[in-house]
């Protein structure tokens, strides 16, 4: 059974507010894990899975604060269109990778161009939304 500092594998679909479909782990067939209490994971997400166990299903809607969150206007950065190739100049709907320091990568995505700015949003792209989860449980580790 799922409890604190369990390692749960599980399945799950994401759907917006109007049903359509946003993310889903059947796609290709591999299952996220995660470690309740790692917080990685909302509270709120993590008490959904609490007792359940290997086979259960359950379907359960959170809100944006309960999900990923409210999107931060400080996530958006003005980058000069320079800043960009030729070969792949910025365009509305991109997803870009920007090099951290520590040798990640963050997406962005290119919300604006106008003139020679480029607006790049690096909130989730689920933040403010109210989602609704279809999770499966795999497996669970005690």
């Amino acid at each position: 059974m799922i409890g604190a500092g369990s390692t749960v594998i599980f399945h799950f679909d994401i759907k917006l507010s109007d049903g359509s479909a946003a993310e889903s782990t059947r796609v290709h067939n591999k299952p996220a894990k995660l470690q309740m209490g790692d917080g990685s994971l909302s509270p709120a997400f993590e008490a959904e899975l609490s007792g359940m166990q290997a086979g259960d299903k359950k379907t359960f809607t959170l809100e944006p604060q309960d999900a990923y969150g409210m999107p931060n206007p400080d996530n958006i950065y003005y980058v000069d269109r320079s800043k960009f190739s030729l070969d792949a100049p910025a365009q509305v709907g991109m997803i870009i990778g920007f090099a951290m320091p520590d040798g990640s990568e963050l997406p962005g995505l290119v919300r604006e161009v106008v003139g020679d700015s480029v607006t790049i949003d690096f909130n989730h792209p689920l933040a403010g939304q109210t989602l609704t989860f279809n999770v499966e449980i795999v497996q669970v580790i005690n």
